[in-house]
């Protein structure tokens, strides 16, 4: 009988605490352990650009002498941008997001951040902090824009940007430098190309679904091929740019025109040649199906399909298709016109 309590007893010391016999699912994460913050249901928020979007960010209990502290991260600079910081009474906005961010405060616990005209900098990661002396403690969230990755070169062939050309070209095309988060979803919703790009962070990738003997050859795997970090001055590659949802309308205006003829038909009807950023969000967005090739403001030629046929290139898939940088004296396109 002693015997019996013996190993009884050794038993339970032996054994997990009753909290820990029923475990949590494989690849479940670990709960934080937090005092004041709600952990968030969904970490991850997403939108388009020009919408409004909130990141959630609510307290469980209100400590004495605390503020909350708003940042983004910023993994490029190994920092973090604050945005906000309020005592509950009082707020104070910082730095570029200032004009349009704002607490949504739906009662006294809530300290979510509100994003108006959400922009394609936008995305990426916050963090909401609890400065309460010895006991902070912070929560971070992930806002994701949904869009569309393509890939850009100039009009003088490829490999021609170092990496500030080619953030500087993006962003005259209504786009940014692609991050890599949003190549890779790019690449898994179908995107092969053979060149490679600079993205956002000062890496350069190529996205490759068919191996071929060009791109790497025929015995490596599908992926995002990388040549990871390059001289941003000197290294020379193409731009993967991402954009988001219009606020504004892209539509053809057919006819035989020249360079100068197409802009001067979208100023006519008091809007501009389209550019390339605002094609492909036409086309993601808006379904925009046309098997005309149109002019656009840099100087290229492309249309955007979404229902792909034979005789509008014959591909299998939906895409902007492009005919490159013609002459700018053909008259044999019409014009792409953007509107806002």
């Amino acid at each position: 009988m002693h015997r019996l309590l013996l190993l009884g007893c050794l038993w339970l010391l032996a054994a997990p605490p009753v909290s820990s016999i029923f475990q949590r699912p494989t690849g479940t994460p670990a709960p934080l352990h937090l005092q004041y913050l709600l952990e968030p249901l969904h970490p991850t928020v997403h939108t388009q650009r020009g919408a409004t979007a909130t990141l959630p960010c609510v307290l469980r209990a209100l400590p004495r002498n605390y503020r909350v502290k708003w940042s983004k991260v910023e993994p490029a600079n190994y920092g973090e941008n604050i945005i906000i910081i309020t005592n509950g009474l009082f707020h104070k906005n910082y730095g570029p997001l200032s004009p349009r961010v704002r607490l949504r405060h739906s009662h006294r616990y809530d300290a979510s951040l509100t994003i108006t005209d959400v922009a394609l900098e936008d995305e990426g990661r916050y963090r909401c902090q609890l400065v309460n002396g010895l006991e902070d403690e912070s929560i971070s969230l992930t806002l994701h824009l949904e869009g569309v990755v393509f890939p850009y070169q100039p009009s003088n062939g490829r490999y021609k940007f170092n990496y500030h050309e080619a953030k500087r070209a993006c962003e005259q095309q209504d786009s940014r430098l692609a991050t890599y988060q949003q190549l890779y979803k790019a690449w898994t919703e179908g995107l092969d190309w053979c060149n490679a790009g600079w993205i956002l962070d000062g890496t350069v990738h190529y996205p490759i679904i068919n191996s071929r003997e060009p791109c790497g050859g025929r015995l490596l795997l599908p992926g995002v091929r990388s040549y990871g970090a390059r001289d941003k001055q000197k290294d020379r590659f193409d731009a993967f740019c991402f954009t988001s949802a219009l606020q504004g309308q892209v539509y053809f205006i057919r006819g035989h025109l020249n360079f100068k003829e197409a802009g001067q038909a979208c100023r006519s009807h008091g809007a501009a040649l389209a550019k390339v950023g605002q094609l492909y969000s036409a086309w993601k967005f808006s379904q925009l199906d046309r098997c005309d090739g149109g002019w656009l403001a840099d100087g290229s030629v492309r249309y955007p399909i979404t229902t792909p046929r034979q005789r509008c290139g014959g591909l299998p898939d939906p895409g902007v298709r492009s005919f490159g940088f013609p002459s700018k004296e053909m008259r044999t396109y019409g014009t792409y016109c953007f509107v806002g």
